[in-house]
């Protein structure tokens, strides 16, 4: 009698623990699907903006500024790239110029590296200095 006892708790805590498995997964997996929350604009927030409206460059600035004073400062800096970058257009000299200047400013952020350098970089890993 006892074993029949044994084997039926035996039976039914395992019984358990896979019906406890089975829900685990079941929720774990419903949870997949779940949206996300989204900061794209809604239908309702694009018709209050009208379509014909182009915000011009400053206003652009300012509503980058009003999110993240960081972003404002690099689109003025785009900006006024861009504004040079107008006025270098308009003549082939000051494009020739400006590209010899891009290419400078270029090179002081990366200089190359030489082949001296980089066989005394190979000589202190081998060295272990």
């Amino acid at each position: 009698m006892q074993k029949i006892l044994l084997t039926l708790k035996q039976a039914l805590r395992s019984s358990f623990l896979v019906v406890g498995l089975i829900i685990f997964i079941s929720l774990s997996g419903s949870f997949i699907f779940v949206q996300q929350a989204s900061y794209a604009t809604t239908l309702e927030e694009l018709k209050l903006i009208p379509p014909e409206y182009k915000p011009n460059s400053e206003e652009k600035i300012n509503r980058a500024n009003e999110f993240d004073p960081g972003i404002g400062i690099q689109e003025e800096e785009r900006q006024e790239a861009y504004e040079q970058a107008i006025k270098d257009s308009k003549n082939l000299t000051t494009i020739e110029k400006t590209y010899e200047r891009n290419l400078k400013a270029e090179q002081a952020q990366n200089p190359p590296e030489t082949f001296g350098e980089k066989a005394k970089e190979v000589i202190e890993k081998v060295t272990g200095k």
